[in-house]
């Protein structure tokens, strides 16, 4: 039997240009050695967070409303 990896698996997400220099300029003197492990790092914590799943009515109807504005969904 193969031993467990150690390394997660992982996978790709696709992220506006404007985004990542957002993301950039506020990783800014910090820690993170890139952009992956900043944005990892965030959704990591935000997961963590009570409630982090639910969304009122009206912020999933704006948040479809966005991703449909930036052409992620039809």
């Amino acid at each position: 039997m193969a031993a467990p990896s150690s390394k997660p698996r992982m996978r790709t997400v696709h992220v506006p240009e404007d985004v990542v220099k957002a993301l950039e300029a506020r990783m800014r003197g910090t820690a993170f050695a890139s952009v992956d492990a900043f944005v990892a790092f965030v959704l990591a914590r935000l997961a963590e967070e009570p409630g982090a799943g639910s969304f009122s009515e009206e912020d999933e109807r704006n948040l479809k409303e966005r991703l449909r504005s930036l052409g992620y969904i039809d």
